[in-house]
């Protein structure tokens, strides 16, 4: 159960699954922060969540993103903007929710790590002798209070599915709250734009989430299964080196791991973290 004291984790909106893992007429039963929940759509398409243990206490939901999302707590800030989700012409690839068995919290700083693509990703989103992380830039944004890191690059012998050889990819990342971050990378077939793609991590027990990511891309070439089975392939990649990271939790005290000046985004995650008082899935 999350501890009173995190608002952090308790005051956010939490995804707890696609838009169709909930159809008409039936539930869905999950976990969020240690608490069993239940999702319900009646047969006129409103979504509705209740505490498993006490059906008579409502959480506030809505449906943004092609996600369903809720809160144990009372949200303090609305669900982040993405603009690009009106833009004519893109596509949003859901790629459903794996389970894997790390905090969350685990999960949010492999994908702002630049550093593993030519080791874990090989010959897909980095390769070898081109190992080497460029300089970038780190800042928690005012008054949104998100993390931005800006001006990263690194070659990528397949950037995305619709990429057609190597590239050198401009990499933006955004962290929006502990449990949700946002990828803006080089789009391969139109000059100026980006892709997107995102982790809405759900946070089910401090050693344990389900991962829901998207894609949201100008891709005119490539059907939504070959796109889907992209992006499963590259995640599933991470998910074996995430399950054996030790300690599960992500620790906060700056001496209790080892970092490197590639590591300059995870260290501004962690003590943003630290600042925010967030304990679910940390060791504070």
């Amino acid at each position: 159960m999350t501890r009173s004291g995190d608002r952090a984790a308790l005051n956010g909106w939490q995804v707890i699954g696609r838009i169709e893992d909930i159809p008409p007429g039936r539930t869905r039963s999950t976990r969020l922060l240690g608490q069993d929940i239940i999702a319900r759509r009646d047969p006129g398409g409103t979504v509705s969540v209740t505490e498993a243990d006490n059906g008579n206490r409502s959480l506030p939901v809505q449906e943004r993103y092609g996600h369903v999302w809720t809160s144990l707590g009372t949200p303090e800030r609305d669900l982040l903007d993405m603009p690009e989700f009106a833009e004519e012409g893109r596509r949003l690839i859901t790629c459903g929710g794996i389970t894997v068995r790390t905090s969350p919290l685990r999960i949010v700083e492999n994908f702002l790590d630049l550093a593993h693509f030519p080791y874990v990703h090989t010959d897909i989103l980095g390769a070898e002798p081109q190992t080497g992380v460029e300089d970038y830039k780190v800042e928690v944004r005012q008054p949104e209070d998100e993390i931005w890191a800006t001006e990263c690059r690194f070659f990528q012998p397949q950037a995305a599915k619709s990429a057609s050889g190597g590239q050198i990819s401009d990499y933006m990342y955004r962290v929006t709250s502990p449990f949700v971050t946002i990828l803006y990378k080089t789009c391969p077939i139109r000059d100026g734009m980006w892709d997107l793609i995102g982790l809405f991590v759900q946070p089910m027990d401090e050693e344990i989430c389900d991962v829901h990511s998207f894609v949201l891309v100008f891709d005119e070439a490539n059907s939504d299964e070959a796109m889907l089975h992209f992006q499963q392939m590259i995640f599933l990649q991470d998910r074996s080196i995430l399950e054996n990271q030790l300690p599960a939790r992500l620790p906060l005290n700056p001496r209790d791991e080892c970092a490197i000046t590639a590591d300059r985004t995870s260290l501004v995650y962690r003590r943003w973290l630290r600042d925010k008082g967030l304990s679910f899935g940390a060791i504070p």
